[in-house]
């Protein structure tokens, strides 16, 4: 053996030299180191050589391994460069990987549902800032600055007239003051308030919806509502109106939903009333009319607002709003 070892060497160098492109270079690497290859059988013959010569011989053998691999990396190298980069070393024995595959947020997926099942209905989706003026997010939607209802959001100021906006209701009169009636939108996106707990974080998502048309009565808010929560939660789903304020219509009403945890039964979830609230609504109040040029004599028309983490815990069955912040692939790849 110990003499077929500078024979297998002088072999595979000029092997090596002849090999000009990459696929005669992975040729040559398959039938030298290859785990078939001459040098890997002449390794495996060990087994028969006397003990006492078999240390000496191993170790001639690993390092002509040695020699001729980094040969063989040197000539790779070399071939690589020539062809400028171009040349890809692919060992095509290696098992395939699947590349990762991302996934949609939850959030994502209850906006987009949202977003589907009004655009059905007629509805545009409108978008608007973040960051927001004074007088969209509050004055012109009839709360001015010494309304006792601006307690009711704790809000984030930039400056005295610049807000981050507490609600998507904003886009109520920025569309308004764009277009004249009829109108029919809906409005999501993020919004953001002093606020953090457990069920509730400083920025989360809402979709404010609005209709303005002739002849527009409560009933039509009604009809529209019951159809959008068929179609999210089931056409078994029970819901009602309860009477409620908000500066912006006249006359409002929060919407429940019987409990989807518990049926109605009674449960942690629904504090065992078998109801759980879901959005606000009501009639848009004349008084905005007044800052968008519109006629209250002539028209009338409906707005709505609902929580879209709300919405998505209740339709997925989630306890803690915090994970929807977290990132957390465990909790993401269950959508």
């Amino acid at each position: 053996m110990r003499e077929k070892l500078p024979v297998l060497e002088k072999e595979a160098r000029e092997a090596l030299a002849r090999a000009a492109d990459a696929g005669a270079l992975e040729a040559f690497r398959i039938a030298y180191l290859g785990k078939k290859g001459l040098i890997t059988a002449l390794m495996k013959g060990l087994g028969a050589v006397a003990p006492e010569e078999r240390p000496l011989l191993g170790k001639l053998a690993n390092e002509l391994k040695q020699r001729i691999t980094q040969a063989y990396e040197e000539k790779r190298e070399a071939i690589a460069a020539s062809a400028g980069g171009s040349e890809r070393f692919v060992d095509v024995t290696l098992p395939g990987r699947e590349p990762p595959c991302g996934h949609y947020h939850p959030i994502s997926l209850v906006v987009e549902e949202v977003c589907q099942i009004f655009a059905r209905m007629g509805y545009r989706v409108v978008k608007g800032p973040n960051v927001e003026l004074d007088y969209y997010n509050f004055e012109a939607l009839n709360i001015p600055r010494d309304h006792p209802a601006r307690d009711m959001q704790d809000t984030f100021y930039v400056t005295d007239n610049v807000v981050l906006r507490t609600h998507t209701s904003p886009m109520q009169v920025r569309v308004m003051e764009s277009q004249a009636p009829p109108v029919s939108v809906i409005a999501p996106g993020k919004v953001y308030r002093r606020d953090s707990d457990v069920t509730h974080t400083p920025m989360f998502h809402q979709v404010e919806g609005l209709l303005v048309d002739r002849d527009v009565t409560f009933g039509d808010l009604k009809g529209t509502l019951t159809t959008f929560v068929h179609q999210m939660f089931g056409s078994g789903t029970g819901l009602r109106f309860r009477p409620s304020f908000f500066p912006f219509t006249e006359p409002s009403a929060e919407v429940d939903i019987r409990c989807v945890i518990c049926g109605g039964a009674g449960c942690r979830t629904c504090s065992q009333t078998g109801w759980l609230e879901i959005l606000g609504s009501g009639m848009v109040d004349p008084n905005v009319y007044g800052f968008v040029g519109y006629d209250p004599e002539v028209y009338s028309g409906f707005a709505f607002g609902m929580g879209i983490e709300r919405i998505a815990m209740l339709k997925y069955g989630i306890d803690d709003i915090q994970l929807f912040f977290r990132n957390d692939t465990r909790f993401l790849r269950q959508f």
